[in-house]
Protein backbone atom coordinates (compact mmCIF):
# COMPACT_ATOMS: atom_id res chain seq x y z
CA UNK A 1 0.00 0.00 0.00
CA UNK A 2 0.71 3.73 -0.13
CA UNK A 3 3.60 5.02 2.42
CA UNK A 4 1.81 6.79 5.41
CA UNK A 5 2.44 10.14 4.48
CA UNK A 6 0.56 9.70 1.29
CA UNK A 7 -2.52 8.23 3.28
CA UNK A 8 -2.21 11.23 5.53
CA UNK A 9 -2.19 13.40 2.27
CA UNK A 10 -5.39 11.48 0.94
CA UNK A 11 -7.50 11.76 4.28
CA UNK A 12 -6.97 15.40 4.40
CA UNK A 13 -8.08 15.77 0.70
CA UNK A 14 -11.25 13.87 1.61
CA UNK A 15 -14.46 15.44 0.37
CA UNK A 16 -16.61 13.66 3.39
CA UNK A 17 -14.68 13.26 6.40
CA UNK A 18 -16.59 14.33 9.34
CA UNK A 19 -15.76 17.50 10.96
CA UNK A 20 -14.33 15.65 13.99
CA UNK A 21 -11.80 13.27 11.56
CA UNK A 22 -10.93 16.48 10.40
CA UNK A 23 -9.92 18.23 13.86
CA UNK A 24 -8.09 15.13 14.55
CA UNK A 25 -6.54 15.49 11.20
CA UNK A 26 -5.32 19.25 12.07
CA UNK A 27 -4.13 17.94 15.86
CA UNK A 28 -1.51 15.84 14.48
CA UNK A 29 0.04 17.92 12.10
CA UNK A 30 3.22 18.24 13.61
CA UNK A 31 3.37 14.67 15.03
CA UNK A 32 5.40 12.64 12.90
CA UNK A 33 5.33 10.12 15.00
CA UNK A 34 1.05 9.88 15.34
CA UNK A 35 0.62 9.94 11.68
CA UNK A 36 3.05 7.53 11.04
CA UNK A 37 1.16 5.22 13.75
CA UNK A 38 -2.41 6.25 12.10
CA UNK A 39 -1.26 5.27 8.70
CA UNK A 40 1.87 3.38 8.25
CA UNK A 41 -0.94 0.23 7.35
CA UNK A 42 -4.65 -0.98 7.07
CA UNK A 43 -5.96 -1.91 10.15
CA UNK A 44 -5.83 -5.81 9.80
CA UNK A 45 -7.62 -8.38 11.03
CA UNK A 46 -7.02 -9.99 13.88
CA UNK A 47 -9.13 -12.20 15.65
CA UNK A 48 -11.84 -12.84 13.17
CA UNK A 49 -12.09 -9.11 12.22
CA UNK A 50 -11.10 -5.40 12.85
CA UNK A 51 -9.60 -4.10 16.35
CA UNK A 52 -8.54 -0.43 16.79
CA UNK A 53 -8.15 2.84 18.74
CA UNK A 54 -10.82 4.60 17.71
CA UNK A 55 -10.09 7.55 15.37
CA UNK A 56 -8.52 8.83 11.71
CA UNK A 57 -6.85 7.08 9.77
CA UNK A 58 -6.06 3.73 8.31
CA UNK A 59 -4.79 2.41 10.89
CA UNK A 60 -7.39 3.25 13.44
CA UNK A 61 -11.44 2.22 13.93
CA UNK A 62 -13.91 4.90 12.17
CA UNK A 63 -16.50 4.70 10.30
CA UNK A 64 -14.74 4.74 6.60
CA UNK A 65 -12.86 1.44 7.75
CA UNK A 66 -15.63 -0.32 9.04
CA UNK A 67 -17.76 0.35 5.66
CA UNK A 68 -14.54 -0.72 3.51
CA UNK A 69 -14.63 -3.87 5.62
CA UNK A 70 -18.16 -4.52 5.01
CA UNK A 71 -18.31 -4.01 1.20
CA UNK A 72 -15.85 -6.45 1.30
CA UNK A 73 -17.36 -8.63 3.29
CA UNK A 74 -20.79 -8.13 1.22
CA UNK A 75 -18.56 -9.20 -1.69
CA UNK A 76 -17.33 -12.36 -0.29
CA UNK A 77 -21.47 -13.04 0.66
CA UNK A 78 -22.51 -12.15 -3.02
CA UNK A 79 -19.56 -14.82 -3.85
CA UNK A 80 -20.92 -17.96 -2.14
CA UNK A 81 -24.18 -17.13 -4.18
CA UNK A 82 -27.03 -14.55 -5.11
CA UNK A 83 -29.77 -17.36 -2.89
CA UNK A 84 -27.41 -16.12 0.50
CA UNK A 85 -28.93 -12.51 0.22
CA UNK A 86 -32.03 -13.46 1.59
CA UNK A 87 -30.49 -15.66 4.39
CA UNK A 88 -29.26 -12.20 5.86
CA UNK A 89 -26.79 -10.78 8.32
CA UNK A 90 -26.95 -10.42 12.20
CA UNK A 91 -26.19 -6.85 13.33
CA UNK A 92 -25.11 -6.36 17.67
CA UNK A 93 -23.23 -3.90 19.14
CA UNK A 94 -22.14 -3.04 22.66
CA UNK A 95 -21.80 -0.05 24.62
CA UNK A 96 -18.47 1.29 23.31
CA UNK A 97 -18.06 4.61 21.99
CA UNK A 98 -19.51 5.01 18.27
CA UNK A 99 -20.58 1.28 18.57
CA UNK A 100 -24.41 2.10 17.18
CA UNK A 101 -22.90 4.30 14.74
CA UNK A 102 -21.09 1.45 13.66
CA UNK A 103 -23.39 -1.03 13.61
CA UNK A 104 -26.31 1.05 11.82
CA UNK A 105 -23.31 1.73 8.74
CA UNK A 106 -22.69 -1.76 8.62
CA UNK A 107 -26.72 -1.96 8.15
CA UNK A 108 -26.47 0.16 5.77
CA UNK A 109 -23.44 -0.89 3.03
CA UNK A 110 -25.51 -5.03 3.56
CA UNK A 111 -28.95 -3.50 2.65
CA UNK A 112 -27.01 -1.64 -0.60
CA UNK A 113 -26.07 -4.75 -1.66
CA UNK A 114 -29.04 -6.51 -1.27
CA UNK A 115 -28.58 -8.84 2.13
CA UNK A 116 -31.39 -8.87 4.31
CA UNK A 117 -30.16 -7.47 8.05
CA UNK A 118 -31.37 -8.31 11.46
CA UNK A 119 -30.73 -5.37 13.09
CA UNK A 120 -30.71 -5.00 17.20
CA UNK A 121 -32.97 -2.47 18.57
CA UNK A 122 -30.13 -1.44 21.34
CA UNK A 123 -26.82 -3.39 22.57
CA UNK A 124 -26.50 -6.67 23.25
CA UNK A 125 -24.32 -9.15 24.56
CA UNK A 126 -21.66 -11.17 22.02
CA UNK A 127 -23.51 -14.61 22.81
CA UNK A 128 -26.70 -13.19 21.96
CA UNK A 129 -25.31 -11.91 18.37
CA UNK A 130 -23.92 -15.63 17.84
CA UNK A 131 -27.30 -17.28 18.80
CA UNK A 132 -29.20 -14.78 16.43
CA UNK A 133 -27.22 -15.95 13.51
CA UNK A 134 -28.70 -19.79 14.49
CA UNK A 135 -31.83 -18.39 15.36
CA UNK A 136 -32.75 -16.90 11.67
CA UNK A 137 -30.04 -18.97 9.97
CA UNK A 138 -28.11 -16.36 8.85
CA UNK A 139 -24.97 -16.48 6.23
CA UNK A 140 -23.27 -14.48 8.90
CA UNK A 141 -22.90 -12.09 11.35
CA UNK A 142 -20.92 -8.67 12.21
CA UNK A 143 -21.08 -7.85 15.61
CA UNK A 144 -19.11 -3.85 16.86
CA UNK A 145 -17.35 -4.52 19.83
CA UNK A 146 -13.68 -4.39 21.46
CA UNK A 147 -14.51 -7.12 24.53
CA UNK A 148 -12.74 -5.76 27.25
CA UNK A 149 -10.22 -2.95 25.71
CA UNK A 150 -10.11 0.17 26.90
CA UNK A 151 -12.15 3.07 26.27
CA UNK A 152 -10.27 4.35 23.44
CA UNK A 153 -11.20 1.16 21.38
CA UNK A 154 -13.65 -0.42 19.28
CA UNK A 155 -13.68 -3.44 17.07
CA UNK A 156 -15.43 -5.54 14.48
CA UNK A 157 -16.24 -9.38 14.87
CA UNK A 158 -17.31 -11.34 11.86
CA UNK A 159 -19.84 -14.43 12.09
CA UNK A 160 -20.46 -17.33 9.72
CA UNK A 161 -23.23 -19.61 9.47
CA UNK A 162 -22.86 -21.62 12.02
CA UNK A 163 -22.92 -18.77 14.63
CA UNK A 164 -19.06 -18.80 14.97
CA UNK A 165 -16.33 -16.45 14.25
CA UNK A 166 -15.07 -16.40 11.27
CA UNK A 167 -11.91 -18.74 10.31
CA UNK A 168 -9.05 -17.89 7.94
CA UNK A 169 -10.82 -18.88 5.22
CA UNK A 170 -13.42 -16.32 5.24
CA UNK A 171 -11.26 -13.57 6.76
CA UNK A 172 -9.08 -13.87 3.87
CA UNK A 173 -11.70 -13.69 1.51
CA UNK A 174 -12.56 -10.18 3.03
CA UNK A 175 -9.18 -9.33 2.92
CA UNK A 176 -8.57 -9.72 -0.57
CA UNK A 177 -11.99 -8.03 -1.41
CA UNK A 178 -11.04 -5.04 0.64
CA UNK A 179 -7.67 -4.56 -1.59
CA UNK A 180 -9.93 -3.87 -4.37
CA UNK A 181 -12.04 -1.33 -2.27
CA UNK A 182 -11.27 2.70 -2.03
CA UNK A 183 -10.98 3.54 1.46
CA UNK A 184 -12.90 7.12 0.32
CA UNK A 185 -15.58 4.77 -2.55
CA UNK A 186 -19.14 6.69 -2.07
CA UNK A 187 -21.09 3.43 -3.87
CA UNK A 188 -22.30 0.88 -1.76
CA UNK A 189 -24.34 2.33 0.98
CA UNK A 190 -28.06 2.84 1.06
CA UNK A 191 -30.39 5.44 3.26
CA UNK A 192 -31.15 3.73 6.38
CA UNK A 193 -34.70 4.72 6.88
CA UNK A 194 -35.44 3.64 3.24
CA UNK A 195 -34.05 0.07 3.66
CA UNK A 196 -36.31 -0.46 6.68
CA UNK A 197 -39.11 0.59 4.91
CA UNK A 198 -38.47 -1.58 2.21
CA UNK A 199 -37.62 -4.74 4.46
CA UNK A 200 -33.95 -4.86 3.57
CA UNK A 201 -33.41 -3.95 7.34
CA UNK A 202 -35.65 -5.51 10.26
CA UNK A 203 -35.34 -4.21 13.58
CA UNK A 204 -35.03 -7.49 16.03
CA UNK A 205 -35.09 -7.10 19.88
CA UNK A 206 -37.66 -9.05 22.71
CA UNK A 207 -38.83 -11.66 20.72
CA UNK A 208 -34.75 -13.04 20.28
CA UNK A 209 -34.23 -11.76 23.52
CA UNK A 210 -36.72 -14.26 25.00
CA UNK A 211 -35.92 -16.98 22.93
CA UNK A 212 -32.31 -16.48 23.71
CA UNK A 213 -33.04 -16.85 27.85
CA UNK A 214 -35.06 -19.64 26.81
CA UNK A 215 -31.97 -21.28 25.42
CA UNK A 216 -29.58 -20.14 28.56
CA UNK A 217 -32.03 -21.52 31.34
CA UNK A 218 -31.65 -24.90 29.51
CA UNK A 219 -27.85 -24.76 30.71
CA UNK A 220 -29.45 -25.58 34.66
CA UNK A 221 -27.44 -28.78 35.76
CA UNK A 222 -29.99 -28.56 39.05
CA UNK A 223 -32.67 -26.58 40.03
CA UNK A 224 -33.47 -28.83 42.87
CA UNK A 225 -31.03 -29.32 45.67
CA UNK A 226 -29.66 -25.34 45.21
CA UNK A 227 -30.08 -22.93 47.58
CA UNK A 228 -31.32 -19.75 45.72
CA UNK A 229 -31.23 -17.36 48.21
CA UNK A 230 -27.27 -17.59 48.12
CA UNK A 231 -26.28 -13.66 48.35
CA UNK A 232 -24.61 -12.53 44.76
CA UNK A 233 -23.41 -9.12 44.02
CA UNK A 234 -23.22 -8.71 39.57
CA UNK A 235 -21.42 -5.93 38.05
CA UNK A 236 -21.62 -6.00 34.32
CA UNK A 237 -18.67 -3.37 34.30
CA UNK A 238 -20.98 -0.77 32.66
CA UNK A 239 -21.69 -3.17 29.72
CA UNK A 240 -24.21 -5.28 27.96
CA UNK A 241 -24.34 -7.81 30.77
CA UNK A 242 -27.09 -6.20 33.00
CA UNK A 243 -30.03 -7.06 31.49
CA UNK A 244 -29.47 -10.50 30.42
CA UNK A 245 -28.20 -12.13 33.38
CA UNK A 246 -30.34 -9.96 35.91
CA UNK A 247 -33.07 -11.46 34.11
CA UNK A 248 -31.93 -14.78 34.01
CA UNK A 249 -30.78 -15.56 37.56
CA UNK A 250 -34.58 -13.32 38.54
CA UNK A 251 -36.39 -16.42 36.16
CA UNK A 252 -34.73 -19.34 37.66
CA UNK A 253 -34.90 -18.34 41.37
CA UNK A 254 -32.13 -16.61 42.61
CA UNK A 255 -33.79 -13.12 43.69
CA UNK A 256 -30.56 -12.05 46.44
CA UNK A 257 -28.45 -10.56 43.64
CA UNK A 258 -27.36 -7.17 44.10
CA UNK A 259 -26.22 -4.90 41.56
CA UNK A 260 -22.92 -2.63 41.79
CA UNK A 261 -25.12 0.65 40.91
CA UNK A 262 -21.89 2.62 39.58
CA UNK A 263 -21.60 0.19 36.79
CA UNK A 264 -24.66 -1.10 36.76
CA UNK A 265 -25.51 1.80 33.51
CA UNK A 266 -23.96 1.11 29.79
CA UNK A 267 -21.34 3.45 29.83
CA UNK A 268 -18.55 3.27 27.00
CA UNK A 269 -16.22 5.52 28.95
CA UNK A 270 -16.30 3.09 32.02
CA UNK A 271 -15.95 5.86 34.59
CA UNK A 272 -15.31 3.73 37.55
CA UNK A 273 -12.60 1.93 36.12
CA UNK A 274 -9.74 2.43 33.41
CA UNK A 275 -9.68 -1.53 32.27
CA UNK A 276 -12.79 -2.99 31.76
CA UNK A 277 -11.75 -6.59 32.17
CA UNK A 278 -13.31 -9.15 35.17
CA UNK A 279 -9.93 -11.52 34.41
CA UNK A 280 -8.27 -8.29 36.14
CA UNK A 281 -8.99 -8.70 40.22
CA UNK A 282 -8.92 -4.83 40.38
CA UNK A 283 -12.28 -4.64 38.23
CA UNK A 284 -13.48 -6.07 41.05
CA UNK A 285 -13.12 -3.13 43.59
CA UNK A 286 -16.40 -1.67 44.03
CA UNK A 287 -18.23 -5.15 43.39
CA UNK A 288 -15.83 -6.12 46.81
CA UNK A 289 -16.86 -3.40 48.93
CA UNK A 290 -20.55 -3.98 47.97
CA UNK A 291 -19.98 -7.53 49.00
CA UNK A 292 -18.76 -7.09 52.41
CA UNK A 293 -21.33 -5.06 53.18
CA UNK A 294 -23.69 -7.01 52.78
CA UNK A 295 -22.22 -10.14 53.21
CA UNK A 296 -22.17 -11.58 49.65
CA UNK A 297 -21.34 -15.32 49.20
CA UNK A 298 -19.94 -14.54 45.63
CA UNK A 299 -19.34 -11.55 43.31
CA UNK A 300 -20.06 -12.35 39.39
CA UNK A 301 -18.68 -9.71 36.95
CA UNK A 302 -18.67 -9.50 32.94
CA UNK A 303 -16.89 -7.64 30.33
CA UNK A 304 -18.27 -4.82 28.65
CA UNK A 305 -19.82 -7.41 26.04
CA UNK A 306 -21.04 -10.31 28.16
CA UNK A 307 -18.86 -13.14 26.49
CA UNK A 308 -16.44 -13.49 29.37
CA UNK A 309 -16.49 -13.46 32.94
CA UNK A 310 -14.92 -13.42 36.80
CA UNK A 311 -15.79 -14.73 40.35
CA UNK A 312 -14.80 -14.23 43.29
CA UNK A 313 -15.47 -15.63 46.56
CA UNK A 314 -16.65 -13.87 49.82
CA UNK A 315 -14.75 -15.30 52.90
CA UNK A 316 -14.57 -13.70 56.15
CA UNK A 317 -14.98 -9.91 54.56
CA UNK A 318 -12.20 -11.00 51.85
CA UNK A 319 -12.71 -11.21 48.11
CA UNK A 320 -10.58 -14.41 46.76
CA UNK A 321 -10.51 -14.06 43.27
CA UNK A 322 -10.65 -17.01 40.75
CA UNK A 323 -8.53 -17.05 37.32
CA UNK A 324 -9.88 -19.04 34.79
CA UNK A 325 -8.29 -21.82 34.45
CA UNK A 326 -9.98 -22.24 38.10
CA UNK A 327 -13.64 -21.28 37.14
CA UNK A 328 -12.68 -23.88 34.06
CA UNK A 329 -11.75 -26.55 36.74
CA UNK A 330 -14.74 -25.75 39.33
CA UNK A 331 -17.37 -26.00 36.16
CA UNK A 332 -16.01 -29.27 34.39
CA UNK A 333 -16.53 -31.10 37.79
CA UNK A 334 -19.79 -29.74 38.77
CA UNK A 335 -20.99 -30.23 34.67
CA UNK A 336 -19.71 -33.94 34.42
CA UNK A 337 -20.45 -34.55 38.24
CA UNK A 338 -24.06 -33.77 37.75
CA UNK A 339 -24.53 -35.12 34.45
CA UNK A 340 -22.97 -38.72 35.85
CA UNK A 341 -25.09 -38.68 38.93
CA UNK A 342 -27.92 -37.96 37.00
CA UNK A 343 -26.80 -40.68 34.54
CA UNK A 344 -26.62 -38.37 31.31
CA UNK A 345 -22.72 -38.13 30.50
CA UNK A 346 -22.72 -39.95 27.43
CA UNK A 347 -19.95 -41.93 26.44
CA UNK A 348 -19.29 -39.51 23.20
CA UNK A 349 -19.29 -36.55 25.39
CA UNK A 350 -16.21 -34.19 25.12
CA UNK A 351 -14.39 -31.19 26.65
CA UNK A 352 -12.25 -29.05 24.55
CA UNK A 353 -9.56 -26.26 25.37
CA UNK A 354 -7.11 -23.90 24.12
CA UNK A 355 -3.54 -24.53 23.68
CA UNK A 356 -2.51 -22.36 26.63
CA UNK A 357 -4.92 -23.26 29.07
CA UNK A 358 -3.62 -25.45 32.12
CA UNK A 359 -4.08 -29.11 32.34
CA UNK A 360 -6.39 -29.48 35.40
CA UNK A 361 -9.58 -29.28 33.57
CA UNK A 362 -7.95 -32.29 31.55
CA UNK A 363 -7.28 -33.98 34.87
CA UNK A 364 -10.60 -33.82 36.10
CA UNK A 365 -12.37 -34.96 32.88
CA UNK A 366 -9.87 -37.79 31.93
CA UNK A 367 -11.19 -39.11 36.00
CA UNK A 368 -15.07 -39.16 34.61
CA UNK A 369 -13.60 -40.78 31.27
CA UNK A 370 -14.12 -37.49 29.44
CA UNK A 371 -11.91 -37.03 25.85
CA UNK A 372 -10.30 -33.87 26.14
CA UNK A 373 -9.42 -31.86 22.71
CA UNK A 374 -6.78 -28.88 22.55
CA UNK A 375 -6.85 -25.99 19.74
CA UNK A 376 -5.43 -22.59 19.03
CA UNK A 377 -6.50 -19.96 21.02
CA UNK A 378 -9.75 -17.97 20.54
CA UNK A 379 -13.23 -19.44 20.63
CA UNK A 380 -13.27 -19.48 16.62
CA UNK A 381 -10.90 -22.38 17.16
CA UNK A 382 -12.98 -23.91 20.27
CA UNK A 383 -16.39 -23.58 18.35
CA UNK A 384 -15.18 -25.47 15.08
CA UNK A 385 -15.20 -28.95 16.33
CA UNK A 386 -18.81 -28.73 18.11
CA UNK A 387 -19.50 -27.39 14.21
CA UNK A 388 -17.86 -30.64 13.01
CA UNK A 389 -19.93 -32.85 15.54
CA UNK A 390 -23.31 -31.33 14.39
CA UNK A 391 -22.78 -33.40 11.00
CA UNK A 392 -20.62 -36.22 12.20
CA UNK A 393 -22.23 -36.70 15.02
CA UNK A 394 -18.70 -38.30 16.47
CA UNK A 395 -18.84 -36.50 19.96
CA UNK A 396 -21.21 -34.73 21.84
CA UNK A 397 -19.89 -31.24 22.75
CA UNK A 398 -20.25 -30.37 26.72
CA UNK A 399 -18.24 -27.43 27.91
CA UNK A 400 -15.49 -25.50 25.93
CA UNK A 401 -13.03 -22.78 28.00
CA UNK A 402 -10.19 -21.06 28.03
CA UNK A 403 -7.80 -19.76 30.60
CA UNK A 404 -8.78 -16.47 29.56
CA UNK A 405 -12.41 -16.41 31.55
CA UNK A 406 -14.46 -17.44 28.47
CA UNK A 407 -16.60 -20.82 28.88
CA UNK A 408 -19.24 -21.85 27.41
CA UNK A 409 -21.73 -24.89 28.18
CA UNK A 410 -24.33 -24.86 25.46
CA UNK A 411 -24.84 -25.97 21.99
CA UNK A 412 -27.24 -23.09 20.74
CA UNK A 413 -24.33 -20.36 20.69
CA UNK A 414 -20.73 -20.76 19.39
CA UNK A 415 -18.77 -18.49 21.22
CA UNK A 416 -17.97 -17.67 24.56
CA UNK A 417 -21.35 -16.87 27.15
CA UNK A 418 -21.20 -15.09 30.08
CA UNK A 419 -24.49 -15.30 30.40
CA UNK A 420 -25.01 -18.96 30.88
CA UNK A 421 -22.13 -19.12 32.11
CA UNK A 422 -23.35 -16.25 34.85
CA UNK A 423 -26.17 -18.83 36.02
CA UNK A 424 -23.76 -22.08 36.19
CA UNK A 425 -21.85 -20.53 38.49
CA UNK A 426 -24.69 -19.20 40.62
CA UNK A 427 -25.84 -22.97 40.49
CA UNK A 428 -22.64 -24.45 41.63
CA UNK A 429 -22.19 -21.99 44.29
CA UNK A 430 -26.00 -22.48 45.81
CA UNK A 431 -25.25 -26.55 45.53
CA UNK A 432 -22.07 -26.05 47.51
CA UNK A 433 -23.46 -23.56 50.09
CA UNK A 434 -26.60 -26.25 51.14
CA UNK A 435 -23.86 -28.60 51.56
CA UNK A 436 -21.64 -26.25 54.28
CA UNK A 437 -18.68 -25.30 51.58
CA UNK A 438 -18.37 -22.63 49.34
CA UNK A 439 -15.96 -22.84 46.15
CA UNK A 440 -12.87 -21.46 47.36
CA UNK A 441 -13.14 -25.30 49.51
CA UNK A 442 -14.66 -27.45 46.64
CA UNK A 443 -11.22 -26.05 44.53
CA UNK A 444 -8.99 -26.84 47.16
CA UNK A 445 -10.56 -30.27 47.45
CA UNK A 446 -9.71 -31.03 43.65
CA UNK A 447 -5.95 -29.96 44.48
CA UNK A 448 -6.09 -32.68 47.05
CA UNK A 449 -7.62 -35.15 44.57
CA UNK A 450 -5.47 -33.92 41.13
CA UNK A 451 -2.50 -32.10 42.58
CA UNK A 452 -1.49 -27.95 43.07
CA UNK A 453 -1.72 -26.61 39.83
CA UNK A 454 -0.45 -23.17 39.65
CA UNK A 455 -0.43 -20.55 36.43
CA UNK A 456 0.29 -17.33 35.60
CA UNK A 457 0.04 -15.21 32.47
CA UNK A 458 2.41 -12.36 31.38
CA UNK A 459 1.58 -9.75 29.00
CA UNK A 460 4.08 -7.56 27.92
CA UNK A 461 2.94 -4.04 26.43
CA UNK A 462 4.34 -3.20 23.13
CA UNK A 463 3.05 -0.20 21.07
CA UNK A 464 3.84 0.81 17.81
CA UNK A 465 5.88 -0.29 14.71
CA UNK A 466 8.82 -0.98 17.23
CA UNK A 467 6.66 -3.01 19.37
CA UNK A 468 5.53 -4.70 16.88
CA UNK A 469 9.31 -5.19 15.32
CA UNK A 470 10.73 -6.26 19.18
CA UNK A 471 7.40 -9.23 19.19
CA UNK A 472 8.65 -10.87 16.20
CA UNK A 473 12.12 -10.54 17.14
CA UNK A 474 11.12 -12.32 20.59
CA UNK A 475 9.28 -14.67 19.07
CA UNK A 476 11.75 -15.87 16.68
CA UNK A 477 14.27 -15.75 19.17
CA UNK A 478 12.08 -17.78 21.91
CA UNK A 479 12.82 -21.16 19.29
CA UNK A 480 16.46 -21.22 20.05
CA UNK A 481 16.77 -19.70 22.99
CA UNK A 482 14.49 -21.44 25.38
CA UNK A 483 16.16 -22.11 28.85
CA UNK A 484 17.10 -25.84 28.72
CA UNK A 485 16.84 -26.23 32.38
CA UNK A 486 14.29 -24.40 34.85
CA UNK A 487 15.23 -24.89 38.58
CA UNK A 488 16.32 -28.89 38.40
CA UNK A 489 13.69 -29.37 35.62
CA UNK A 490 15.10 -30.03 32.43
CA UNK A 491 13.58 -29.10 28.85
CA UNK A 492 12.01 -32.50 27.80
CA UNK A 493 9.76 -31.14 24.57
CA UNK A 494 9.56 -28.11 22.69
CA UNK A 495 6.31 -27.41 20.24
CA UNK A 496 7.16 -24.59 17.43
CA UNK A 497 3.33 -24.23 16.36
CA UNK A 498 4.40 -21.88 14.00
CA UNK A 499 6.41 -24.87 11.99
CA UNK A 500 4.23 -27.63 13.51
CA UNK A 501 7.41 -28.98 14.24
CA UNK A 502 7.67 -31.26 17.74
CA UNK A 503 11.20 -32.12 18.89
CA UNK A 504 12.21 -34.59 21.89
CA UNK A 505 14.83 -32.29 23.27
CA UNK A 506 16.69 -35.23 24.76
CA UNK A 507 16.99 -37.16 21.54
CA UNK A 508 16.08 -34.56 18.82
CA UNK A 509 13.55 -36.66 17.26
CA UNK A 510 10.79 -34.40 15.79
CA UNK A 511 6.64 -34.93 14.65
CA UNK A 512 4.28 -32.88 13.16
CA UNK A 513 1.61 -31.69 15.44
CA UNK A 514 -2.10 -31.98 13.76
CA UNK A 515 -3.20 -28.83 15.98
CA UNK A 516 -3.10 -25.77 13.26
CA UNK A 517 -0.68 -23.43 12.48
CA UNK A 518 0.01 -20.16 14.15
CA UNK A 519 2.62 -18.30 15.60
CA UNK A 520 3.43 -19.91 19.36
CA UNK A 521 6.19 -21.53 20.97
CA UNK A 522 5.77 -24.16 23.80
CA UNK A 523 8.36 -25.66 26.21
CA UNK A 524 7.80 -28.60 28.59
CA UNK A 525 9.83 -30.10 31.29
CA UNK A 526 10.29 -33.16 33.43
CA UNK A 527 8.44 -31.76 36.35
CA UNK A 528 5.41 -31.23 34.10
CA UNK A 529 5.72 -27.70 34.32
CA UNK A 530 5.42 -25.61 30.78
CA UNK A 531 5.45 -22.23 29.19
CA UNK A 532 3.90 -20.91 25.78
CA UNK A 533 4.90 -17.84 24.36
CA UNK A 534 2.83 -16.12 21.55
CA UNK A 535 1.62 -12.32 20.54
CA UNK A 536 -1.50 -10.89 21.04
CA UNK A 537 -4.38 -11.15 18.40
CA UNK A 538 -6.05 -8.24 19.51
CA UNK A 539 -3.91 -5.73 21.12
CA UNK A 540 -0.14 -5.00 20.85
CA UNK A 541 1.26 -7.65 23.26
CA UNK A 542 3.08 -10.77 24.03
CA UNK A 543 1.72 -13.17 26.43
CA UNK A 544 3.52 -15.48 28.40
CA UNK A 545 1.66 -18.31 29.90
CA UNK A 546 3.25 -20.00 32.70
CA UNK A 547 1.85 -23.89 33.65
CA UNK A 548 3.12 -25.82 36.98
CA UNK A 549 1.73 -28.86 39.21
CA UNK A 550 3.72 -29.66 42.35
CA UNK A 551 2.25 -31.57 45.69
CA UNK A 552 1.18 -28.49 47.36
CA UNK A 553 0.55 -24.63 46.29
CA UNK A 554 3.72 -23.12 47.76
CA UNK A 555 5.89 -25.34 45.70
CA UNK A 556 3.85 -25.10 42.40
CA UNK A 557 3.79 -21.18 42.95
CA UNK A 558 7.64 -20.69 43.54
CA UNK A 559 7.76 -22.97 39.69
CA UNK A 560 5.64 -20.24 38.41
CA UNK A 561 8.14 -17.64 39.89
CA UNK A 562 10.91 -19.34 38.43
CA UNK A 563 9.73 -19.84 35.14
CA UNK A 564 8.56 -15.81 34.79
CA UNK A 565 12.29 -15.16 35.77
CA UNK A 566 13.70 -17.29 33.40
CA UNK A 567 12.18 -16.98 30.29
CA UNK A 568 11.72 -13.05 30.91
CA UNK A 569 15.41 -12.68 31.27
CA UNK A 570 15.69 -14.64 28.01
CA UNK A 571 13.30 -11.87 26.56
CA UNK A 572 14.42 -8.70 28.00
CA UNK A 573 18.04 -10.00 26.64
CA UNK A 574 16.04 -9.51 22.66
CA UNK A 575 16.59 -6.10 21.71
Amino acid sequence: MANYRENYEAWRMAKHLPAELKTELAQIAGDEAEIEDRFYQDLTFGTAGLRGKLGVGTNRMNEFVVARATKALAKVILAHGEDKKARGVAIAHDCRIMSPEFARVCAEVLAAHGIKVYLFDALRPTPELSFAVRHFGCIAGLNITASHNPKEYNGYKVYWAEGSQIKDDIADAVLAAMEDIGMFDEAGRTDFDEAVSDGLIEIIGKDVDEAYYKAVMSVSMDDEAVDKDIKIVFTPLNGTGNIPVRTVLARMGYKNVTVVKEQEAPDGRFPTVGYPNPEDPAAFKLAAELGRDINADILIATDPDADRLAVQVMEDGVAIPFNGNQIGALLIHYILMQKKRQGTLSDKAAIIKSIVTGDMGKAIAGAYGVKVFEVLTGFKNISELPNIWDKTDEYEYVFGYEESIGFNAGNFVRDKDAVSTALLLAEMAGYYKKRGKNLRAVLEELYETYGYFAEKTVAIALEGIAGKERIGRMMTGIRTLFPETIGDAAAVRTVDYNSGEVRDVKTGETSVTDIERTNAFECRYADGSWFTLRPSGTEPKIKLYIYTKAEDAAASQQKVADIEATVRAVLDKIE
